[in-house]
């Protein structure tokens, strides 16, 4: 009993001390005096400036208004709710990009005939741009959820898999003539040496990703649905809302940056090698 109890404190422990190294690392630039002699005065900008008709307050909002604004969409359009369902569709969407594209791309990377029958498939699906699928996926799936998650899977899918497939390619023959040497299998060598060589690249093909599958996001909840962000912002532009639009963009903005600062961790706490540089 006693042991269990040491064991559970340990792994607390080990949790606080991540999740601190987390907050740390996140909001520590957000909060530094180099970022807030920057941060303070553009907000005393934002505010002064369409109080004093330099730029005119019905298309310039201040900062007050937006604030008032986001309280409003808090308390009487279930702001904190559409934002749950968007980051449910975005994560959704993301994860499966990740786990279909990684794998393809290592496959890629790792053998020649399996790159030679994939890789001008997608060589020649990759350049369509994104929101040009829109239309065909209606057709396909409909107005609603499925429609809305293949459409930012779509979004976030092609950068993963080329630079995961470049990553793997690009291994040092020197490490895989190595591991061979001692007798490594090709599955040992995929595990250990193309994965963690390619990982820091995997892991910057993910934030593309990120910023991809949020403006597929955007786009997907304009064109179907009635709840998310981007539904937000379309009836927020019906009704010429620029306070709550601009709501809408500073929500959408810190599920990006949220993201990024994920795999950041992530990176920092696989990518051990990197850690001194």
């Amino acid at each position: 009993m006693q042991v269990d109890q040491q064991y559970g404190s340990k792994g607390f422990g080990r949790l606080t001390r991540g999740a601190g190294l987390f907050l740390r690392n996140s909001f520590g630039s957000l909060f530094s005096r180099e970022f807030i002699k920057v941060l303070i005065p553009l907000l005393l900008l934002w505010e002064v400036i369409p109080r004093f008709d330099i730029l005119p307050r019905t298309l310039a909002p201040t900062l007050s208004d937006v604030a008032l604004a986001f309280r409003d969409m808090v308390i009487n359009k279930g702001l904190l709710l559409h934002i749950l369902y968007s980051l449910g569709k975005f994560l959704a969407g993301l994860l499966i990009a990740v786990f279909t594209a990684i794998p393809i791309g290592i496959f890629m990377g790792w053998n020649l005939p399996i790159r030679k029958h994939t890789l001008p498939l997608f060589q020649i699906l990759a350049p369509i741009p994104p929101p040009a699928w829109v239309p065909l996926t209606i057709i396909i799936f409909g107005i609603g959820l499925p429609m809305q998650i293949y459409l930012i899977f779509l979004g976030a899918f092609y950068p993963i898999l080329f630079n995961t497939y470049q990553a793997i390619k690009d291994t040092d023959p020197r490490y895989l003539s190595s591991a061979r040497v001692f007798g490594a299998s090709e599955l040992t060598l995929i595990c250990n040496i193309y994965f963690w060589n390619a990982l820091g690249a995997i892991i910057m093909s993910v934030k593309t990703g990120v910023a991809i599958a949020l403006v597929m996001l955007v786009i997907a909840e304009m064109y179907g649905g009635r709840s998310g962000i981007g539904y937000l912002l379309v009836e927020a532009k019906d009704f010429f809302q620029i306070p709550a639009m601009v709501v809408c963009m500073l929500v959408l903005g810190m599920i990006g940056w949220f993201s990024i600062e994920i795999l950041k961790f992530a990176e920092l706490k696989l990518a051990l090698w990197k850690v001194g540089r």
